[in-house]
């Protein structure tokens, strides 16, 4: 009965009295109940979000794969051998009911595949071209399955596991290696309700230093600081946070902290969850809201590998190195993995659907011929086959440079940056664009389950992923006007002319004068990349 009541709104005001009370009573100390009915809050949350809960205990599951490699010998496998080992212990993905799984089920098939150690977390900077191949092989399985497993995969390798490996310092990366062998999961919470994929780099969670404790006070000022859509944020053990470091009442702007989410599968003292809901795809996966409420993170919270506190000083430990500069690292290989998991996407939709229309007959006043044969569906085909090689070309070749980058612990340099940009952008828009298409020209099939067409909206996710379509187009138009300024001569002969359409827009109205010809941005950003595309691949 306690455990129903606890989903009224009322709980969190008489929580306080509540645990005093069953205190007083003798039945369990404060100390012990606090942590039991916080997690009862959070299961009462979760029930009321989605249904699907977290209260039972999860099911059992066989390792995905067994009689594995040890590391050793897994460091030493071919990408070929490799590969295949991957698709044995991911195999099993495609016996999930996405329909009826719990959040449990689904986040204990990752701890499965994290504890096999196939891919390391340090893989990422040893062999990125593993942790590339990796997220394409998981998202072959996406039309049958839709983004949820491939969003708590990448998730837990890119954002978390890689901003530590990207800003930690030593000691903070060798905790990968005991999270990896526990099978704990981890998520990343950067986006807010009043700070999503359309607002940039903007956070309005604080972590205040406190000199006399030596600790960090990590806090929601309000519920638009709240941590929104955090992807496998319920099940997580730990987060990478992402909050606006505060000393002595001065801000240092964002930084990154690993912290315990969860101890014993109980949010820690401070920390409640919620759902955020059912969605068009992607149920198997637990999105949630976070709020921290004056939790206390030690001081070794912080990743401090480009910045600290001592002495009750803001210390930064690379000059001309700010940490909000490095938190976007995650961005560049994250990018290229949605690019990818885009055209991976597409890749095996455009396959299966091909199996059928060769198949498919259809009556002609000169007897059957298959789908296939239809002019106009015969040439959708032919049209993504060409425009698929040369996307992919372009996505692989981003790879391999972004590969040598982080082999060698550098930085990625401009036109890299650009390209990989560019990169999300196209592959994502383009791959929207031909599953579409091709949605509309093979009739009744596209509208049946198990066709792939049903989880379309994973690309959908991608185009949100990592910094959102429109937001990169416009980053790159507002980029290019103020280089043109500078620069008004040089470079091509129709970005310039739509920068000066831009800037004369601009200075007659400060205001309103860019939103009012966002069709004019936009156009100049699709030739921005289609140049980036030409001269990158030239080069």
């Amino acid at each position: 009965n306690l455990e129903v009541h606890l989903a009224s709104p009322l709980f969190s005001f008489f929580m306080p009295s509540l645990v005093a009370r069953v205190g007083r009573m003798g039945l369990l100390s404060s100390a012990r109940l606090a942590p039991i009915i916080r997690g009862m809050a959070t299961r009462a949350v979760v029930k009321e979000g989605s249904g699907k809960g977290i209260a039972q205990p999860a099911a059992r599951f066989e390792p995905l794969s067994r009689g594995m490699a040890t590391r050793a010998e897994i460091k030493d496998m071919s990408n070929d051998k490799w590969s295949e080992e991957f698709q044995k212990a991911t195999i099993d993905l495609a016996k999930m009911d996405i329909h009826g799984i719990s959040y449990q089920e689904s986040a204990q098939r990752m701890r499965d595949l994290l504890k096999t150690g196939l891919l390391r977390h340090t893989d990422l900077e040893s062999n990125p071209e593993r942790f590339f191949l990796a997220h394409r092989l998981l998202a072959l399985h996406a039309p049958q399955l839709g983004p949820g497993f491939w969003i708590r995969f990448t998730v837990h390798y890119n954002l978390m596991a890689g901003s530590v490996l990207g800003l930690g310092s030593p000691e903070q990366v060798a905790l990968l290696d005991d999270m990896q062998d526990k099978g704990e999961l981890g998520c990343f919470s950067l986006t807010e309700k009043l700070a999503g994929v359309s607002s940039g780099l903007v956070v309005g969670t604080t972590a205040d230093w406190d000199s006399s404790a030596q600790t960090f006070t990590l806090h929601s000022k309000d519920q638009g600081a709240y941590k929104n859509w955090i992807s496998q944020g319920i099940m997580a053990d730990k987060t990478v946070v992402v909050a606006n470091l505060m000393i002595g009442g001065k801000s240092y702007g964002p930084h990154a902290f690993l912290m315990n989410l969860r101890e014993g599968g109980v949010p820690v003292e401070g920390v409640t969850t919620g759902d955020m809901g059912r969605k068009t795809v992607g149920n198997d996966l637990d999105n949630a809201w976070i709020q921290f409420d004056h939790v206390k993170l030690p001081k070794s919270a912080l990743l401090s590998r480009y910045a600290d506190v001592e002495g009750d000083e803001y210390v930064q430990r690379v000059k001309g190195m700010p940490v909000f500069h490095m938190i976007g690292q995650r961005l560049f290989t994250g990018r290229v993995a949605v690019a990818q998991a885009a055209l991976m996407f597409r890749k095996k939709l455009f396959e299966t659907t091909k199996e059928y229309a060769l198949t498919k007959q259809c009556w002609t006043p000169k007897g059957d011929k298959p789908l296939m044969t239809v002019p106009q569906v015969k040439a959708i085909f032919d049209e993504n086959d060409k425009r698929a090689a040369s996307m992919e070309a372009f996505v692989f070749k981003c790879e391999s440079e972004l590969c040598s980058v982080l082999r060698s612990n550098s930085m990625p340099n401009l036109p890299l940056v650009e390209a990989i940009a560019v990169a999300k952008v196209k592959a994502v828009e383009e791959s929207i664009e031909m599953c579409h298409r091709l949605q509309n020209e093979v009739g009744s099939y596209a509208l049946m389950g198990g066709t792939g067409f049903e989880q379309k909206d994973f690309l959908t996710c991608c185009k949100f992923a990592e910094g959102d379509s429109r937001v990169l187009m416009q980053k790159m138009a507002r980029d290019r006007v103020k280089a043109a300024a500078k620069k008004p001569d040089h470079g091509d002969a129709e970005e310039l002319r739509l920068c000066s359409i831009l800037s004369s827009a601009v200075a007659t109205d400060p205001t309103n004068g860019w939103d009012e010809n966002f069709a004019t941005v936009y156009e100049l950003a699709e030739v921005i990349m289609a140049n980036t595309m030409k001269d990158f691949m030239a080069n």
